[in-house]
């Protein structure tokens, strides 16, 4: 049997088990295969601090660190880890389970050390990734594995946030993608989405104002409105006028949402944007960290009728976008310390080699530590951007962000 048949084999017995049994599915599978003693699925929790195993304690397994240790390392790095362990005869390989640049957690399958070499766990890594897939596919069907990523209970606004999420990563040739939220299990207002085609990349950072509920209430409103006038077809500019129609007509100006639209032309690294409210945009050119300074417009929803204008930017192959939302770059120390441009800057550069993920997640831990406690005054979004462009992609040196009528 060729590879080939062998992942279409594997596919096939994962897509025939039930929604709640992928894990025995998978015990069987690899068992016959590589002559595995044991697998366990670690799920990143919602804050993608620990791996959480599945089926929950007393059952399975204890919570792991998502960064530390095997696990963590092959979470984090996104690449095979294997373990020796106490019986020479045993290894434990660890395998990233990832979608299309969303990761998800981590495999973990005990084999024999005689049967552990490269092209058997380049075979289990690509058997992950077809798990996957057939997990998000089961969430459809199934709470199991939702409830596998909490260490504790979601705030019903957390709830409704992350239901309204496209995911915590997206990858393609063009681009990589990463972002991160908290506080995770009580997040409000803030959200991310993004979509992508076969020649744009489109991106938003929400701000809905407010707290708790009224405040989810607003960014689901706002966050759908975008998506309904994106799906129609129509530039970054009207999508904005659109989006602020509905949540005027739903708030009357009461309340609105701060919001950050972005389309990057796949082809050539221009950039469309719209900086309606709050959140900032960031740029890492080689060692260089700058502030895009971009027009400011209104809110979404804080008047009737409003009126958008695009800008546009170029990014280059090489650059690193870092999206922050009011609740990073406007957050206060107990001292009344702001967290500000300059740490940003400090923060970002620091983490240059790590993965846009990783970025995320350090810009939020920065912030963190700078207020003191994970009770974060407002909710934090940050979202990373690696940009590689296509071949042949014009590098460019471009004037400030342009105004387009």
């Amino acid at each position: 049997m060729t590879n080939d048949d062998r992942r279409r084999t594997a596919e096939a017995v994962l897509r025939e088990a039930a929604p709640h049994a992928l894990i025995p599915a998978a015990q069987r599978l690899l068992a016959g295969r590589v002559g595995a003693r044991s697998v366990t699925l670690l799920m990143a929790d919602y804050g993608s601090a620990v791996l959480q195993p599945v089926p929950q304690p007393p059952h399975g397994a204890e919570a792991v660190p998502a960064h530390h240790g095997p696990p963590g390392r092959s979470y984090s790095t996104q690449v095979p880890v294997v373990e020796r362990t106490e019986d020479p005869a045993v290894v434990l390989a660890h395998l990233p389970i990832t979608v299309r640049g969303d990761r998800l957690g981590v495999l973990c399958v005990e084999l024999p050390a005689a049967d552990a070499d490269a092209a058997t766990v380049s075979e289990l890594a690509e058997f992950a990734t077809a798990l996957g897939h057939e997990l998000l596919a089961a969430d459809r069907d199934t709470d199991l594995y939702l409830q596998a990523r909490r260490r504790k209970r979601l705030t019903l606004a957390a709830e409704m946030q992350w239901q309204l999420l496209p995911g915590r990563g997206c990858a393609r040739d063009e681009y990589v993608l990463g972002a991160h939220l908290e506080p995770a299990y009580a997040i409000g207002g803030d959200n991310f989405d993004w979509s992508t085609s076969a020649e744009h990349l489109t991106v938003t950072v929400t701000d809905g104002m407010g707290q708790g509920i009224e405040a989810s209430l607003l960014a689901n409103l706002t966050v759908n409105a975008l998506r309904n006038a994106r799906r129609a077809g129509v530039g970054i500019a009207d999508q904005a006028s659109l989006a602020d129609q509905a949540v005027y007509a739903q708030y009357g100006g009461v309340v609105y949402a701060s919001t950050l639209l972005l389309r990057f032309h796949l082809d050539t690294g221009l950039v469309d944007v719209v900086d309606a409210g709050s959140p900032q945009l960031f740029r890492q050119r080689g060692g260089t960290v700058e502030l895009i300074e971009l027009e400011g417009q209104l809110p979404l929803g804080m008047f009737e009728e409003t009126q958008y204008e695009e800008q546009t930017f170029h990014v280059a192959p090489g650059d690193r976008l870092v999206i922050v939302s009011t609740g990073v770059h406007g957050a206060r120390s107990p001292d009344g310390g702001l967290y500000g441009e300059r740490t940003l800057r400090r923060t970002i550069s620091a983490s240059r080699l790590a993965t846009p993920h990783e970025t995320a997640r350090a810009v939020v831990h920065g912030l963190i530590e700078h207020f003191g406690s994970h009770d974060l005054a407002a909710d934090a979004t940050v979202v990373c951007l690696d940009w590689k462009g296509r071949p042949g992609a014009p590098r460019t040196d471009e004037p400030p962000p342009s105004t387009r009528t």
